[in-house]
């Protein structure tokens, strides 16, 4: 299972892609619809590392092994409301 380092880093690497797909379209490189698709798919993905580093650090607060927290669907994710 991913380190909360590790889940961290690719958040980072999620942020410069996105980013980076916002310069591209500024720059003319890829379509609205192109930027909009891969943002979404990009956003899904940090949500969901987002949610996993908060199961992780909801066990270690428990006491409990941060090792058991999974990824969870990118609809469960992203149908959290509040």
């Amino acid at each position: 299972m991913a380190q909360d380092v590790d889940i961290r880093h690719h958040i980072s690497e999620l942020v410069d892609l996105e980013r980076s797909l916002r310069e591209q379209l500024t720059a003319g490189e890829i379509s609205t619809e192109e930027e909009h698709e891969r943002l979404r798919s990009v956003e899904a993905e940090l949500d969901q590392c987002w949610d996993l580093l908060r199961q992780r650090q909801a066990l270690r607060d428990a006491g409990d092994d941060p090792g058991k927290a999974t990824p969870r669907s990118e609809s469960t994710v992203e149908g959290y409301l509040g």
